[in-house]
């Protein structure tokens, strides 16, 4: 088989949590101090260098080095240091539900404001680090506008249909400006865009809402790296560009029932409408035929095994069906609290366990073990080498190993 370089130095990626959003209860949320992620920062990418992990998702605060235009991007040379020491490839999350207090995020200061923002945050970033360079302007637009739009969960706090359509516009608007604020800094930086994987169906006694259920799933899900893409609203100036890599990500709570007022009602495992997460994965490689990853995947609990076994079928009939799968980020690398309840949702590859004021990093060895098993189904290496950066990824080896399993897609969540 022909060599076919991959994008990234390993296959399987990770991350950290790293929200800043306003809360409920305006109330600023940091999730990387709320996981002690900047105290334990040099042992969590030691924990990825150690399994064979040499990318992740890693997040600059927005809201914290942006005070009125002036920067102080200080608060993540801890990061930088440790990336350095380990030789870990961050994806720069610019924009994680978070933005400075004193912005409008409807506004179009809002967008030269982030332009700015992206701009002074690649000069920071890029010289401190090699290449290549990877940013994810603002992190699911969709799910964010959302929140922030329809919801009320966080700032702006808007309950409206009308104002969840007008907050997208605008965060898509802001993350295409960005993408050329960055380039200006780096022609060469590749943007990966990232928002949920999801199929919405209407209750089995409502068909009337199905009409509405089919368009979140078919056009609603996808508006946002429509734009980007340069499909919808092209005077916004989206390109393929511009979307360069989509990321998809994967949560069993992404397949739900639709209800008119709120979220939606997540479909129990044995549900006979789930889709595999193949058919969802085709769905985005037919529409934009760009390089993808599985931006973010977990099970929870004891679960997290088995979830990892069944992402990785359905990622291998996928490239096996020919869609361009260029990794799959295993998020998070460190637990993270439910945004509601405050309660572990022990997803991470390492749970958190409370010691005095200390939150210890307990690896779960059932999902390292799973984790191994496929890196040597798709020779892939287990620990980092010297320099994780000399090669990329044979993406022929992840070829022929889908055609040698010979996986096909199926609804099995368990």
């Amino acid at each position: 088989m022909a060599q076919k370089p991959g994008i990234f130095p390993t296959f399987f990626i990770s991350g950290f949590e790293c929200s800043t959003f306003l809360w409920k209860d305006k109330k600023r949320r940091n999730l990387v101090h709320e996981t002690q992620h900047h105290h334990f920062v040099k042992q969590d990418y030691e924990l990825l260098r150690s399994l064979g992990i040499a990318v992740a998702r890693e997040g600059i605060p927005w809201p914290l080095v942006d005070t009125n235009g002036q920067y102080d991007f200080s608060c993540i040379d801890p990061m930088l240091e440790a990336m350095q020491q380990n030789q870990i490839l961050p994806i720069w999350d610019l924009c994680h539900y978070g933005y400075p207090d004193d912005l409008d995020p409807f506004s179009d200061a809002f967008v030269e404001r982030f332009t700015a923002y992206c701009r002074a945050a690649a000069e920071y970033v890029i010289p401190k680090l090699r290449g290549p360079y990877f940013f994810t302007p603002i992190n699911e637009i969709t799910f964010f506008s959302f929140c922030g739009g329809e919801w009320g969960w966080v700032a702006p706090y808007k309950t409206t249909k009308e104002d969840r359509f007008k907050l997208r516009l605008n965060l898509c608007k802001a993350a295409i400006a960005g993408v050329k604020a960055i380039r200006e800094v780096e022609s060469e930086a590749r943007m990966i865009h990232i928002d949920p994987l999801v199929q919405v169906v209407a209750p089995r006694d409502r068909p009337d809402l199905e009409l509405a259920a089919h368009h979140e799933t078919y056009v609603d899900t996808f508006l946002a790296w429509d734009i980007v893409y340069g499909k919808e609203h092209p005077e916004l100036g989206g390109s393929p560009e511009i979307l360069d890599i989509v990321g998809a990500n994967n949560y069993s709570f992404g397949q739900m029932e639709y209800r008119e007022h709120g979220p939606h009602q997540a479909l129990p495992p044995d549900d006979d409408r789930i889709k595999p997460l193949c058919d969802l994965l085709r769905l985005v490689w037919e529409r934009y035929q760009r390089p993808m990853i599985i931006g973010e995947t977990s099970g929870l609990k004891e679960g997290r095994a088995a979830w990892l076994k069944d992402v990785m079928e359905e990622s291998l009939a996928a490239v096996d069906a020919g869609m361009d799968l260029h990794g799959i980020c295993l998020f998070p690398a460190v637990d993270m609290p439910d945004w509601h309840t405050g309660e572990w949702l022990n997803n991470g590859i390492c749970d958190l366990i409370p010691e005095s004021d200390v939150l210890r990093r307990q690896p779960h060895e059932p999902y390292i073990a799973e984790l191994r098993r496929w890196q040597k189904e798709l020779n892939r290496i287990t620990t980092l080498d010297t320099d994780p950066f000399s090669d990329p990824v044979e993406l022929s080896d992840v070829i022929a190993a889908a055609k040698r399993l010979n996986m096909k897609p199926d609804k099995n969540w368990s």
